[in-house]
């Protein structure tokens, strides 16, 4: 039996979206709660480091859940908001 446990049970949107503003906040040192969905990475003061470190933390989570996630290198200069990261990730997971 292999010692890493999956859990398999499929994200949404909402649980995203949770997922970004976590993990966001705590790179950018802020309360979660104020990471509003609508907001740009760079009115949040969110450089590209932060946003490789985000993605990295992403693609750990969302890959305990769905194997192979990752995100596109050349997709990153295209997310320019907290929705625009949820709808990317939303459709690499065929939720849309």
């Amino acid at each position: 039996m292999p010692a890493e446990t999956h859990n398999s049970a499929p994200l949404d949107r909402a649980e995203i979206l949770a997922l970004i503003q976590t993990n966001l906040a705590e790179i950018l040192e802020k309360d979660a709660a104020d990471i509003d969905p609508t907001a740009s990475f760079e009115s949040l003061g969110a450089d590209s480091l932060a946003l490789i470190e985000m993605v990295e933390a992403l693609e750990e989570e969302i890959g305990e859940r769905s194997v192979g996630f990752a995100f596109d290198d050349e997709d990153l200069e295209d997310l320019l908001t907290i929705a625009d990261a949820v709808d990317y990730v939303a459709a690499k997971l065929n939720l849309n």
